[in-house]
């Protein structure tokens, strides 16, 4: 027996890798069972370039044995096996990689590229492990070998006796600790449970020997348990097969195995890339919002695989915020990992796959929207707000990829309207965009400060979401064209001789107009002349950025920050109230800042406001009825 010590560096790393580097320890039967599909590979290839040899798959497979009383469990594969100096090169140096130096000695072009490039993968053992023993017979030899190891410590190399051409792992489990249950990894349903999480796809068949049970010959009620061998894994994931192979059916059952959502997706796309990256990817547009959709403990990101092991549950960097209810997994052979395979290298792969996965969604449910427009309202019902979240956040980033992707009820339609739609009926005349913002549509519908817009028959967009005048404000233009809300203080629709009537109008009743500024103090900004108004006496317009309905949102949240829009008083000087108005300047001060309070709070519960002092407005009222 050979006794050798690992060299220094290797010492640091591996006390590194098994208290640091990897954050959940079921992970090393991936990297075992990674490391043996390798192995098996490696035959698969000699095949290829040696016209002696063949390759019959159903003698190429991995074992898992469980043995609970001595406290091991072995995976076994019938893989190319190691000589001497390939178990010193490979496991006596950490980080040294078999299958990397493989690749790099055999130019693999047919796509069936080696899992484990890394050399570290198989030292996760001793996360779970007090001894790990290597028992290995190389392809094309007689000579079999054993390498054991307790650790840092160093390793033992000697002959062995080994039948058979392939590996055996054996690790010796570690006892339980009052922070770690370390028998779970003898059990078989947790065993079952990590291979079909990490490695369901990977493309030779893991074996193990399960317990199962049925009823006793000639009883009713009694039961007998028997060993059975099963194939745990699925081996070829579906999106590997050719789209024309699978129905939709095939990808529901995908959908409801990944316990992507209790729903049934509303659409699916299928990609498979062979481009500078190549990748394949299975996505899902939802039918519902999850439940917890907008919650911190909602997490965004895509199942990503390296060549059909799972590297992580929830890859965010693949999908923008905005899309960020897209469902599924991404497959690609061409991803720079690190150390771990836990995390992926920030790299420029990860990046080209993301935009590309970007571009994919948005052209799915553009098409959605053409051809099916009953399935994307139905989707826009649930997702509308992230959309909008999209084109306001990162200070309009993303603007332009999703301003076709929204949709608002209008005054002219009973359904909701794109703004491509909207813009494509513009009156000749129109300069601008209209909408209004309220509560609901019907609220909206009563707005005195849309009469006007409506009167020359221009549309509306109405704005009923928290997000979306603060969404149209980023946006700015659609096509070139500006939006304008209603309660604008210039609606930019006046003749000439509209303006000549309004500035007459302004100057025969300006002292009433600055004596009603001054009743209301700071609560208005100014008094003036309506010609938007056709049928009500008043309404509140604004000046600036900040409109009212913004107000009533940002003062809604739960850190008030108190923000006040600059309010404007408009009186419709032909109405019968501008008459009493009018008289009451004239000849009675106490009624004309009776009548100024109501014209005030009247405007304020019309947007939707809340009144300053509720008795006091009930009060005048009272006055005003005697």
């Amino acid at each position: 027996m050979e006794r050798k010590e690992f060299k220094a560096e290797s010492k640091r790393l591996l006390d590194m890798m098994v208290n640091s580097i990897y954050t959940h320890k079921e992970i090393f039967l991936r990297e075992l069972i990674s490391n043996s599909s390798d192995a098996i590979d490696k035959v698969y290839y000699k095949a290829l370039t040696d016209d002696s040899l063949t390759f019959n798959k159903d003698d190429y497979y991995i074992k898992i044995f469980v043995d609970k009383e001595n406290r091991t469990l072995r995976v076994s594969d019938t893989g190319i096996g190691m000589n001497k100096e390939e178990l010193e090169n490979n496991l006596g140096i950490i980080a040294e990689s078999g299958s990397l130096a493989f690749k790099k000695d055999n130019e693999i072009k047919d796509g069936h590229d080696l899992i484990g490039q890394f050399g570290v993968g198989f030292y996760s053992s001793f996360m779970v492990a007090d001894k790990v023993t290597v028992i290995t017979k190389p392809f094309g030899s007689d000579k079999a070998f054993k390498w054991e190891s307790n650790g840092a410590e160093g390793y033992t190399i000697e002959e062995y006796k080994k039948d058979s051409v392939g590996t055996d792992i054996i690790l010796k489990i570690k006892e339980n600790t009052e922070d770690e249950n370390f028998d779970d990894y003898l059990e078989e349903f947790r065993l079952k449970s990590i291979i079909k999480k990490y490695s369901d796809f990977t493309r030779y068949p893991i074996k193990m020997d399960v317990t199962k049970s049925k009823l006793k010959e000639g009883s009713e009620d009694e039961y007998e348990e028997y060993i059975e061998e099963e194939t745990i894994n699925s081996m070829v994931p579906i999106w590997k097969k050719n789209k024309n192979e699978l129905t939709k059916e095939d990808y529901d059952k995908l959908y409801e195995e990944k316990h992507f959502g209790f729903d049934k997706p509303l659409k699916h796309i299928h990609i498979k890339t062979d481009g500078t990256i190549r990748y394949n990817a299975i996505l899902y547009i939802p039918e519902k919002m999850p439940y917890d959709f907008y919650t911190k403990e909602y997490e965004k990101g895509l199942e990503l695989y390296s060549n059909g092991v799972l590297i992580m549950n929830k890859c965010a960097e693949l999908l923008p915020d905005y899309f960020s209810f897209v469902k599924g997994i991404v497959d690609s052979e061409d991803l720079s990992l690190n150390i771990s395979r836990e995390m992926l290298q920030h790299d420029r792969q990860l990046k080209i796959i993301a935009k590309n996965i970007k571009s994919k969604v948005k052209k799915e449910l553009i098409s959605l929207l053409k051809n099916d427009r009953e399935k994307y309202e139905e989707f826009y019902k649930s997702f509308s707000k992230q959309l909008k979240y999209g084109v306001y956040s990162n200070y309009g980033k993303d603007k332009e990829v999703l301003q076709d992707l929204l949709m608002f009820y209008s005054s002219k339609e009973e359904k909701m309207v794109t703004l491509s739609e909207y813009v494509d009926r513009m009156k000749e005349d129109q300069k601008y965009i209209y909408y209004a913002t309220g509560e609901s549509k019907e609220r909206i519908e009563k707005l005195p400060q849309t009469e006007l817009v409506k009167d020359k028959g221009y549309e509306i967009l109405y704005f009923t979401e928290e997000v979306d005048e603060f969404a149209i404000k980023m946006l700015a233009k659609y096509k070139d064209i500006e939006f304008k809300s209603v309660s604008s203080g210039d609606l930019d629709l006046d003749t000439e001789e509209d303006k000549d009537e309004t500035k007459k109008d302004y100057e025969e009743n300006k002292d009433l107009f600055e004596s009603m500024k001054d009743l209301l103090k700071d609560k208005v900004k100014d008094v003036r002349v309506s010609k938007r108004l056709k049928n009500h006496p008043v309404c509140l317009t604004n000046e600036g950025e900040v409109s009212i309905e913004m107000e009533k949102i940002l003062n809604a949240m739960p850190n008030d920050q108190n923000v006040k829009a600059d309010k404007v008083l408009e009186i419709n000087t032909n109405h019968e109230v501008f008459k009493s108005l009018k008289k009451a300047y004239e000849k009675d001060e106490e009624k004309l800042k009776l009548y100024t309070d109501l014209l005030y709070n009247q405007a304020l519960l019309i947007e939707g406001l809340s009144i300053n002092d509720p008795v006091e407005f009930t009060n005048n009222i009272c006055e005003l009825m005697k």
